[in-house]
C-alpha cells in the first residue's frame, strides 16, 4: 500500500523509537530527519538509513507531507508553526506546546490552513489501555463513576543528566507525565468539563546527584506536588495526583477507574501493555484480563502512524491536536484553579477517540 512520507525534526534520544518504528507501520515512510545541529542530523540519518539534513532542507522537500516533531517542549509550538507554514502536516511530542494561547495558535493555523495536528501521547493506542476500553464499552463495570490516578516518585535529579528543565515552569511531575495520565483518562471516559486544583513546591531546591552535576543545586520554580479533581462531561469524577516529591516509595496503583458494577484496574498510561484486572461486585478476588489488542511492545509513534493512515484515507485520526490542546489545558486548569482557589472551566472540548478495531496485525491500523 501507499505510504506517507515523512520528516523528523529534532533528533535526540526519542528521535531512536520513532525511527525503529517508522518501518513498523505499513503508513508511513521517514525518508528524513533534521536538527538545528546539522551534523547531530546526519549522524542519526546515517544510523538510521534517512538522509539527515537541516531544518530548512526538510520544510523545503515537497515530497514531504508530514512532520514529526521532537524538539525540546517549549520549540514544540514554534516549530509546529514552522511546519504548518512550509503547508505540511504536524505531528508533536508532548506537550503540545508551552502555553495555551500557543497551543491555540497552531491549531487555528492548521484549520486555516487544511492541514492536520496530531500530538503524543499514543500510549492509550496499546493493547493495554484498548482493553480497557473495550471492557467498559462491554459494561463489564457498569456505568462509569470515577477514577483515581496516581504518578507518585521522587525527583529527576536522582537520576537525570541534566534535571534543571524539570523545575522550571513548564516543568515539574504535571506536565512531565501527566500528559500520560490525562490522555489515558480522556481516551477511557471522554472529554473534560472542569478542574480544580492545589499545587505546592515541597523542597525550594533539589540537589542533582548525577556524575557530571553531582552537588549541584537547582533552584525550583514550578510546583512538584499536584493534586487535581477532573469532573467529566460523561459524568464521572476523578482524582489525579502527581508528585516528585515522594522520597519514601508508594504502593498507590496507576489508575483505578470505578464503575456501578465493579472496579477496573488500568496499566501503566506510560506503556503500551497491562497488566489488566477486573473485580465486579461482588467477587473476592481480581481476575486478570487477557489482552484483547496488539502493540503490546513500545509502540511510540503509532499515533503518528495512524495520523499518517488518515490523512491519505480521509478519515480521523486518533491522537488528535484537539486531544493533546484538551490535555494541555486541563493542566493549566489545574494550576490556574490552585493560585485562584476556583474552579476553572474547560474552554474546549474533544472527541473521545474512536477505539483500533480488535484483530490488527501490528502493522496495520484499520480494517
Amino acid at each position: 500500500m501507499a505510504k506517507l512520507k515523512v520528516g523528523i525534526i529534532g533528533t535526540g534520544n526519542i528521535s531512536g523509537i520513532y525511527m525503529d518504528n517508522g518501518k513498523r507501520f505499513e503508513s508511513m515512510e521517514i525518508v528524513a530527519c533534521a536538527d538545528l545541529d546539522e551534523e547531530r542530523a546526519k549522524a542519526k540519518g546515517e544510523e538510521y538509513g534517512v538522509r539527515g539534513c537541516s531544518v530548512d532542507e526538510l520544510l523545503a522537500d515537497p515530497d514531504i507531507q508530514m512532520v514529526i516533531n521532537l524538539t525540546i517542549p517549549q520549540a514544540h509550538g514554534p516549530v509546529a508553526m514552522q511546519v504548518l507554514e512550509a503547508g505540511k502536516h504536524v505531528y508533536t511530542e508532548k506537550p503540545l506546546a508551552a502555553t495555551r494561547e500557543e497551543g491555540i495558535r497552531v491549531l487555528e493555523t492548521a484549520r486555516s490552513k487544511g492541514l492536520r495536528v496530531g500530538g503524543a501521547p499514543d500510549t492509550f493506542l496499546g493493547g493495554g489501555i484498548q482493553t480497557c476500553i473495550k471492557l467498559i464499552e462491554e459494561n463489564a463495570i457498569g456505568t462509569p463513576i470515577g477514577a483515581t490516578a496516581f504518578l507518585m516518585g521522587s525527583g529527576p535529579e536522582n537520576w537525570h543528566p541534566n534535571p534543571d528543565f524539570f523545575y522550571q515552569p513548564g516543568g515539574g511531575p504535571l506536565f512531565d507525565m501527566g500528559p500520560y495520565y490525562l490522555t489515558a483518562l480522556v481516551a477511557l471516559l471522554g472529554p473534560i468539563s472542569r478542574v480544580t486544583g492545589s499545587a505546592k513546591i515541597s523542597f525550594p531546591e533539589r540537589v542533582a546527584k548525577s556524575e557530571k552535576l553531582n552537588g549541584k543545586r537547582i533552584k525550583v520554580e514550578t510546583p512538584t506536588h499536584i493534586g487535581g479533581v477532573l469532573d467529566f462531561a460523561s459524568g464521572p469524577m476523578a482524582m489525579l495526583l502527581t508528585s516528585f516529591d515522594i522520597n519514601g516509595g508508594s504502593i498507590l496503583p496507576r489508575i483505578e477507574l470505578y464503575g456501578s458494577e465493579g472496579t477496573l484496574l488500568v496499566p501503566d498510561p506510560n506503556t503500551f501493555t497491562g497488566p489488566v484486572k477486573l473485580r465486579r461486585m461482588g467477587e473476592e478476588e481480581w481476575s486478570d484480563i487477557p489482552l484483547t489488542h496488539g502493540k503490546t511492545e513500545n509502540a511510540r509513534g503509532v499515533g503518528a502512524a495512524d495520523m499518517a493512515q488518515a490523512i491519505m484515507s480521509g478519515r480521523g485520526h486518533r491522537a488528535s491536536g484537539d486531544l493533546a490542546y484538551h490535555v494541555l489545558e486541563a493542566m493549566f486548569g489545574i494550576l490556574d484553579a490552585s493560585s485562584q482557589s476556583v474552579h476553572y472551566t474547560m474552554q474546549s472540548t474533544c472527541q473521545k477517540p474512536i477505539p483500533f478495531p480488535t484483530g490488527l496485525t501490528d502493522a496495520e491500523l484499520e480494517v
